[in-house]
């Protein structure tokens, strides 16, 4: 599946150039649909289980081991509505590099991937701000539905913010 990953990012980058269009890995938390920059997606797999760390938020599900590497989970449903996932076989761990930083999200499922002129990425409208929000760049309209695009550096980095794993 990195393969699909590696050439993806390579057609990225070279549309980014001409400036024409942006691709997007989306997936589903309930029936809510968002969207994070191909370029940012290290890697999916299934759920497993994983260690709690003491004194963390509820959405910081844990840490797991990726060949090595000791990996945040964070549960964005938990963090943009207080309700925590009841995790199955069936939710996916979305691997992601956040600055200098590798970490993850659960989701419910990897819906697709989104090729989209910049142009179709409309800004979001003026609201009070929410915690969902503050993280939102845009929104794309595909067919029926609406994908809400994340900016993934900004909300992990502040949930990182507490959380060191470097002694790890």
């Amino acid at each position: 599946m990195s393969d699909v990953f590696d050439q993806t990012r390579e057609t990225t980058s070279r549309s980014a150039i001409k400036g024409e269009t942006q691709q997007f890995l989306t997936f589903t938390l309930g029936d809510e649909e968002y969207g994070v920059d191909i370029m940012t997606v290290r890697e999916i797999k299934g759920w497993t289980e994983t260690t709690r760390l003491p004194n963390t938020s509820d959405y910081m599900r844990g840490v797991m081991n990726l060949r090595g590497l000791i990996i945040p989970i964070f549960d964005l449903r938990a963090r943009f509505t207080g309700v925590l996932t009841e995790a199955t076989s069936k939710h996916v761990i979305i691997v992601l590099a956040a600055g200098e930083r590798t970490v993850s999200v659960l989701a419910d499922t990897v819906s697709d991937i989104l090729t989209v002129n910049i142009d179709e990425i409309k800004p979001t409208p003026e609201l009070e701000a929410t915690v969902e929000q503050l993280y939102v760049t845009g929104l794309i309209a595909v067919e029926n539905r609406m994908v809400v695009v994340l900016d993934i550096e900004k909300l992990l980095n502040k949930s990182l913010e507490a959380i060191d794993l470097s002694a790890a």
